[in-house]
């Protein structure tokens, strides 16, 4: 996980601009170099999220609404696998994977609502914007019959319900003011209210826990 995480983050970086090119102009000798005013960005946004996570992969989508520089409102929607920490995968003879004694796959969707506060923007370029968030709001989780094929399993699939919520940090990138480009890593944690999932048979959880690396690719207006 750890060299997963530094590979994203390696490709995003080396694909930024590294400062805005005014902080390249050369000042003369006691001549003081007027604050560049922030840039101003459109304060709605909506878009989608690609997840990776510890228990699988995900996709889900947002909206963003900026209240002033510092502070933004935010609305997520996901959906992601999740497992059980004592699942152990193998591998048969034709490159087929399998879990003893898995009994459901289950799936979560939360909706979220949160807000975001963007940190050092006197410090940096504007073509970083690092900020930390939280959010919470209600979980669904569908568990689908492991023995069956993936897809035919979701005609038997069970629904269960709880409420969750997750803090993480992140940046946005570049400065563009149509596109939006960035990375979120976020902890999320969802309890259930009505008797957990059963991934492993005979073990019921009443919660959910793990990191997720969500990239952001939106549009402003």
């Amino acid at each position: 996980m750890r060299t997963l995480i530094f590979s994203i983050l390696l490709i995003i970086t080396t694909l930024l601009p590294v400062w805005d090119c005014n902080f390249a102009h050369a000042q003369g000798i006691g001549e003081i170099a007027p604050e560049k005013p922030p840039e101003v960005f459109p304060p709605n946004a909506w878009g989608f999220d690609f997840l990776i996570g510890e228990s699988g992969f995900g996709f889900g989508g947002f909206f963003r609404k900026q209240l002033n520089v510092k502070f933004t409102l935010s609305a997520d929607l996901s959906i992601s696998e999740a497992k059980d920490e004592r699942e152990v995968e193998y591998v048969d003879i034709f490159g087929q994977t399998f879990t003893i004694g898995k009994k459901n796959r289950v799936f979560q969707v939360p909706l979220t609502f949160g807000a975001q506060y963007r940190l050092f923007e006197k410090e940096l370029a504007d073509n970083l914007r690092p900020y930390i968030n939280a959010g919470f709001g209600p979980t669904m989780a569908l568990t689908t019959p492991y023995s069956e094929e993936f897809f035919a399993a979701f005609g038997k699939a069970q629904t269960h319900f709880g409420v969750g919520g997750y803090v993480g940090f992140g940046a946005n990138f570049g400065l563009d003011k149509s596109n939006l480009i960035g990375l979120n890593i976020r902890y999320y944690y969802t309890k259930f209210i009505d008797g957990g999932v059963e991934i492993l048979a005979g073990r019921f959880k009443d919660d959910l826990q793990g990191f997720f690396i969500s990239l952001n690719f939106g549009f402003m207006y």
